[in-house]
């Protein structure tokens, strides 16, 4: 049977859900990068004119990926993987350190932010991994294999870009739909909690809570499915994690993590100094109202009141000149995106294909989620960008190579059997 063309079969409502937000996120970083002379759009000195060359380039790069045969990304997945790592690995040496991160690789006036496309190389990595029909997420032989490949991006990235560290982690929800055991969750779930109710009250309140409950649930379980032993480990465990919190947090973290942790727990005030983004940010975003002050009219914008406003903190941009219901639909156009990547990845005939969907759509979702809690001062300052709309060549580049790998394994499921 001869192949079908998988132009003809591409899912275009990504393809236009992509490029609207694009398109929106150009208009915001021109708004808010605009200098008091206007220049052409493509003017290469300025910051519009560069994300605009990226969104050309970008078009190219979409052609490319939609003409590769179906299978490469499948076949070749650990050999993308492994050059990821290494360009991971290079930073410790070749690495540029720019505002205090040694993220990226510089090449003339353009750089290059490899833990980007680390993001797609591992969501490859994975799909392949959990593809393969011997592996079983509920035997502990499989579950540390599969943690340790999602890992390994993670020990490189942590040093250099904590926050893009935190993206990968997302991929643990596409573990969990493949088969791993819910207890992780409740792991991961418990330790945030415990780590950030340490900070907030003394350790001797938390444990006492945590024995409450420990021995309400030892007690009210069935007789048979009672463990003493377990309980008193668990027990001892919370200990210790709450204890060392403080340690952890003292002498662990930087400085500016601290304190951007006390400001967002309300411990500390500083509104002219860490705190400063945050609050700007938030009085950008109030001021818009309902409609929006209107394009190229924020004055929060147009006064540069707001730090990094065409990258991490774009969205404020949206608040002040588009209001609530401008907000809302950007909102709206990124949970869309994201349901209809999960509802395309459902109908894979591949667990490949399956399982890169969910991991396109858990990037994307932590992506959005974080950015957007950020700029309303509801998580702390980590450096992650609005995807499609914060200014990067590396960010929109990969972002593009990760959502169209998606779209040609959807366009060549006809070709599956």
């Amino acid at each position: 049977m001869k192949n079908q063309s998988t132009r003809s079969n591409l899912d275009w409502m990504v393809v236009t859900l992509y490029f609207v937000l694009v398109i929106l996120g150009w208009l915001n970083i021109y708004s808010a990068s605009l200098p008091l002379e206007e220049t052409s759009i493509f003017d290469l000195s300025q910051i519009y004119g560069k994300q605009m060359l990226f969104i050309i380039l970008s078009i190219p790069l979409i052609i490319v990926i939609l003409s590769i045969d179906g299978k490469f990304f499948e076949k070749f997945s650990s050999v993308i993987f492994i050059v990821s790592l290494l360009s991971l690995a290079g930073l410790f040496v070749f690495g540029k350190e720019i505002k205090g991160q040694t993220n990226w690789y510089s090449f003339g006036s353009f750089s290059l932010q490899p833990a980007e496309f680390a993001k797609f190389a591992t969501a490859l990595a994975l799909s392949k991994y959990l593809g393969d029909v011997q592996v079983n997420l509920s035997i502990p032989k499989y579950q540390f294999q599969a943690l340790g490949l999602l890992f390994l991006p993670i020990l490189l990235i942590v040093p250099h870009d904590p926050g893009s560290a935190l993206i990968f982690s997302s991929m643990i929800l596409v573990l969990y739909r493949e088969g791993l055991p819910a207890w992780y969750l409740w792991t991961g779930f418990i330790a945030i909690i415990l780590f950030i109710s340490s900070l907030l009250f003394e350790p001797l309140y938390i444990i006492l809570v945590a024995l409450l409950i420990i021995v309400g649930l030892y007690f009210k379980s069935r007789p048979m499915n009672r463990n003493i032993v377990l309980s008193s480990v668990i027990f001892v465990l919370i200990t210790a994690f709450t204890f060392s919190v403080d340690y952890v947090f003292d002498n662990v973290f930087q400085q500016h993590h601290r304190d951007r942790f006390n400001i967002l727990l309300g411990k500390k005030v500083d509104m002219k100094g860490i705190g400063y983004n945050i609050n700007q940010s938030k009085i950008a975003i109030g001021s818009g109202g309902w409609n929006g002050k209107g394009f190229l009219e924020g004055t929060q914008t147009k006064g540069g009141f707001v730090p990094e406003q065409h990258t991490d903190y774009i969205f404020t941009t949206v608040g002040e000149e588009w209001g609530f219901l401008g907000s809302l639909l950007v909102i709206a156009l990124f949970i869309t995106l994201i349901l209809r990547i999960l509802y395309l990845a459902e109908r894979q005939k591949t667990k490949f294909s399956r399982v890169y969907g969910y991991c396109v759509a858990s990037i994307l979702f932590i992506h959005f989620f974080v950015n957007t809690a950020m700029v309303l001062g509801l998580f702390p300052t980590v450096g992650v960008p609005l995807p499609m709309f914060s200014y990067g060549g590396s960010g929109l580049l990969a972002f593009t190579v990760l959502i169209f790998i998606f779209v040609k394994m959807d366009a060549n499921k006809v070709n599956e059997w």
